[in-house]
């Protein structure tokens, strides 16, 4: 029988957010970074409120009677979300204030105009007539201009302006530029927020009125996309102009500074048609997603230690020696470890090298998230202008990254690409590249699977692994997801590779009821984003109810319920630092049909929206020397002491940690000190090494005897590689 409780969704997610905050307050972590956590606070909130609230509300107008996972209502949940949201920006701005403090103290100020001293003040002023004044547009309402429009998280300037002749008062709303830097510096790190400048000299824009204070507000939109894959012939099209209406969504929140004039406060929530539930009063800053600028202020001793990637260090070495990426490949499965390890010298090489290798037939991709100016994308486009057979999956309805994508699937096209929107009715998540090349004994393959996006940016910040192959079996399989993606046909069978929405759910129910058949000798690990989906929790719970002890590493939502008596064998926790956690790794004790351990990375968290209604993979990962890494790296998040949030019994969050931390000792800092140890010494692997122990990007001169070590164990021929026959076995 399911269990009919279960933890919200979207309340474990402002949970979630709340740890973010959490280490915008921690007193050991540098001051700017303390303020990007409250940037990242923001922005995640921002995106809560445009999707999820906005879904909710949706079903609240429609009457939708369809209840969480947890038994509430659309309005139930709403109720909760304003009581939790009220509580956390009361919060921020505790922490925010304090933070400002703090910064003052080290010289970086966020003025006040009644601070500013004369010279400050004849600077805004020739400022304000140059830059802003010519970008600026009052709007009034009158019976003969209604009220504006206001687009999705602009901050705008309400004002009641007299006449003073008539004394007719009149509404007007003023929006402040987004094409301007939002802190103007007035001073070496001395700011003043453009909102303050526009506030001040209002009158310059409503000339022989009386003008009363301005009050700064900002309206979050429902701004998530409906399409029907169905009905829409072009679903390119159909997404650039659901683009172009999605700052059209209906408003679901309105933020105020406080103290907001009641006169300006009911005449917008009139003209939105918002309740007063609605309204998020705000006693410092609107929108603090745009720290983010002061965070960029160089000041090395207010930000975390600098690091830089390293470079695999099989790959280093075939840098130094001139081998291609393809022979590192062909002689032992390679995984790399982001963003300890590099992306670009990693995976952006891999397609580089395709984009120009004359050898090179075709090359296929999963494009879900990619940066502005990717440089995976900007090869394709090369590889497919040189003649190559290029095909590109775009999912065009990846949520903020629609427009990105939309540019990115028209300039592949534009080149020759072969460019597929992904399935109606599925999302493609999954993350695959496939190269095919022409070599001396015929055509092979080489893929790589991944749990993060193909995007240089993100690459950066975001904790991901991905696994580069030639085996036979396994790039088989890519190649017929990717036949199965881009034609017609029902879904292959794979070899090695399981998917979603066919398999994985299946896969892993099965998975833990075998684990369960071993009691207390059975062991479930798991790293992911979320965990939702209410079957896999139940059966997570039987399992641990049989003995088995299971661990979960969850960066965000999780909605299994401690406070049930089968969880005492389930432990969860939460790492947050530095970077997001992005990967997800599946290890079963007992998993292979031999009862050997099963080891499994990929796209998919376990929600229902992986498992049904997207296209996943998860890969085995079946070298002894990754099985190994991948537990050490558990072990080493797991061990945590520093960051480590427990899930405790009654569903809340505890830091495990001292009272006081350091980056450079928790779980990512480890890591960061482990990639550094695993470079080459002497041209010789380290005792534990990932196949690749890594060395610092740029690649130095080699020292002695590393060309030598190559050629003997990674050499360009086609001949097996000795040292290593046992991986031949393992395929």
């Amino acid at each position: 029988m399911v269990k009919s409780h279960f933890v919200n969704r979207e309340l474990s997610w402002l949970k979630f957010n709340r740890r973010v905050l959490a280490l915008a307050n921690e007193t050991s972590v540098p001051l700017l970074e303390r303020l990007k956590f409250v940037a990242i606070f923001s922005s995640n909130l921002d995106e809560f409120f445009q999707v999820r609230v906005g879904a909710l509300h949706d079903q609240e107008e429609a009457r939708v009677a369809v209840r969480s996972i947890d038994g509430l209502t659309a309005t139930d949940q709403l109720g909760r979300i304003r009581s939790e949201v009220m509580q956390m920006a009361a919060e921020r701005d505790v922490v925010l204030r304090t933070l400002l403090q703090s910064l003052r103290a080290e010289g970086i100020s966020l003025l006040q105009h009644e601070e500013l001293d004369a010279g400050q003040l004849d600077f805004l002023d020739v400022y304000f007539e140059k830059r802003i004044l010519p970008m600026l547009t009052p709007l009034a309402v009158d019976p003969a201009h209604p009220f504006p429009y206001i687009s999705n998280l602009a901050l705008s300037i309400g004002v009641i302006v007299t006449d003073p002749d008539s004394r007719e008062e009149r509404f007007a709303r003023v929006k402040v530029p987004t094409t301007l830097d939002r802190f103007i510096e007035v001073g070496r790190n001395k700011f003043v927020t453009l909102e303050t400048i526009i506030i001040h000299r209002l009158g310059s824009l409503f000339p022989g009125m009386n003008v009363s204070k301005g009050h700064v507000f900002r309206v979050t939109r429902n701004t998530d996309l409906s399409i029907d894959a169905d009905e829409a012939e072009d679903l390119l099209t159909a997404v650039e102009l659901e683009l172009r209406t999605r700052r059209f969504g209906n408003p679901v929140r309105l933020e105020a500074e406080q103290g907001m004039d009641p006169r300006v406060l009911a005449l917008v929530l009139e003209e939105l048609e918002l309740d007063p539930i609605d309204v998020y009063f705000n006693e410092l800053l609107i929108d603090t997603a745009d720290l983010w600028q002061l965070h960029k202020i160089q000041a090395p001793e207010l930000h975390d230690t600098s690091w830089t990637s390293v470079t695999a260090g099989r790959l280093a070495v075939a840098e130094e020696t001139g081998e291609s990426f393809f022979s590192v490949i062909r002689h032992r499965e390679l995984m790399v470890h982001h963003p300890y390890e590099s992306f670009s010298t990693s995976t952006e090489e891999f397609i580089r090298q395709a984009a120009k290798d004359p050898k090179v037939r075709a090359i296929k991709a999963t494009l879900y998230r990619t940066s502005a100016d990717s440089p995976i994308a900007r090869n394709l486009v090369a590889a497919a202008e040189r003649g190559v057979q290029v095909v590109a999956l775009v999912e065009l309805t990846a949520r903020f990254d629609e427009q990105t994508n939309v540019h990115w699937a028209k300039a592949l096209e534009r080149a020759g690409a072969h460019v597929v929107y992904g399935m109606v009715g599925l999302k493609t998540h999954a993350k695959c590249l496939l190269v095919v090349r022409e070599e001396d004994d015929g055509l092979r393959r080489y893929a790589h699977i991944g749990t993060g996006n193909y995007n240089s940016v993100t690459a950066k910040m975001y904790e991901d692994i991905g696994l580069f192959t030639c085996d036979d079996a396994m790039t088989s399989d890519v190649a017929s997801l990717f036949n199965y993606l881009t034609g017609f046909s029902h879904s292959p069978q794979f070899q090695h590779l399981i998917t979603a929405p066919r398999d994985i759910r299946n896969v892993f129910l099965e998975l833990i009821e075998k684990e369960s058949r071993f009691g207390s000798d059975g062991r479930i690990q798991m790293k992911m984003n979320s965990l939702v989906d209410h079957r896999i929790i139940t059966a997570l719970e039987a399992a641990a109810e049989k003995g088995v002890k299971i661990d979960l590493l969850i960066r965000g939502i999780c909605s299994l319920d401690m406070s049930q008596s089968t969880n005492q064998n389930i432990r969860v926790r939460s790492i947050l630092g530095r970077f997001l956690e992005h990967s997800r790794i599946y290890i079963f004790g007992h998993g292979n049909e031999d009862d050997s351990a099963m080891f499994l990375i990929g796209s998919p968290d376990i929600m229902p929206r992986n498992l049904d209604l997207r296209v996943e993979v998860l890969a085995p990962i079946r070298h002894p020397k990754h099985q190994s890494w991948l537990t050490k790296v558990l072990d080493i998040m797991w061990d945590d002491d520093v960051v480590r949030f427990d899930l405790a019994a009654d569903n809340s969050w505890l830091r495990a940690g001292p009272a006081e931390f350091i980056f450079e000792h928790d779980a990512q800092g480890r890591l960061m000190k482990w990639a550094t140890d695993l470079q080459l010494s002497q041209g010789v692997p380290s005792d534990f090494d990932l196949d690749e122990s890594p060395r610092r990007t740029p690649v130095a001169p080699l020292y002695a005897g590393v060309k030598e070590w190559f050629r003997e164990r990674f050499s360009a021929d086609d001949s097996p590689d000795k040292n290593t026959a046992d991986v031949d076995k393992l395929e």
